[in-house]
């Protein structure tokens, strides 16, 4: 197994972000975590399905988290998460991107976090440097934006629908 950019896990070429502890305790507990790293210290959800299972071609089943790998194929993975409906996804609050077009015409609700999140290494330990850029919480249908409403995350929440 290679090391990628920043030290990251790499299999098959990309890289695996752990999405911090905290930030998925405070919003599950899951169902499905479609798109999870093949080595995790903690779970994310119930089930998982890893980059050798291929998330997006699996069937989906009830309380989505979806940290999707932050590359050309994001914009499926938001679809997939749209299409299913009870689904959180977690991306770089790049409002400006094509990508970001498709939120802002599906999505429930927005949770724009305040500050930067800092991701983990597959062995759990803490990245040296924060993400590098805002990230947001996408809301798939009415009930998963009321969590993110309520949610104790500091951001500011953003109904849509």
């Amino acid at each position: 197994m290679a090391k990628g950019i920043a030290g990251h896990q790499v299999h098959g070429g990309h890289e695996e972000w752990l999405t911090p502890k905290w930030l998925v305790d405070e919003l599950g507990p899951f169902d499905l975590d479609p798109c999870s790293p093949i080595e995790r210290p903690w779970p994310t959800a119930w089930h998982h399905y890893t980059i050798e299972d291929d998330g997006l071609a699996q069937p989906w089943f009830g309380r989505v988290w979806c940290n999707p790998p932050y590359d050309d194929k994001s914009g499926a993975w938001l679809d997939r998460c749209a299409d299913h409906g009870n689904a959180i996804a977690l991306i770089f609050a790049r409002t400006e991107t094509k990508t970001f077009e498709k939120v802002w015409q599906r999505a429930h609700g927005l949770l724009f976090l305040r500050g930067r999140l800092t991701f983990h290494y597959v062995d759990g330990t803490k990245a040296r440097a924060n993400g590098g850029a805002p990230s947001v919480l996408i809301a798939y249908d009415a009930g998963t934006a009321a969590h993110l409403r309520s949610a104790w995350l500091r951001g500011h929440f953003v109904p849509l629908r």
